[in-house]
């Protein structure tokens, strides 16, 4: 089964496997997607971890990776391929 990082819960790390733009909805947006991803950092292996979620519809999203704190969209977030998870807090 298929893990995103929209599954994670607050405190819970993965790692970064892969993107999939092709679950959402505006394929204008997805189009270039998986680039932007890249350059600010989502790089796959790299370790990521759920820190935040905002009060309405959980969104945006704060996440670590590797050393940096980056806010997402919960739509850019449910394009993130995750491996299983290491930590259930």
């Amino acid at each position: 089964m298929t893990k995103y990082l929209t599954d994670l819960k607050i405190g819970q790390i993965s790692k970064v496997k892969g993107f999939d733009t092709s679950r959402l909805a505006d394929q204008l947006f997805a189009a270039d997607l998986e680039d932007r991803l890249l350059e600010i950092g989502f790089e796959e292996g790299l370790s990521v971890e759920l820190l935040h979620q905002g009060p309405i519809g959980r969104d945006p999203l704060a996440v670590k990776i590797g050393s940096m704190t980056i806010a997402l969209r919960r739509a850019e977030a449910d394009a993130i391929i995750i491996d299983a998870l290491e930590n259930n807090s």
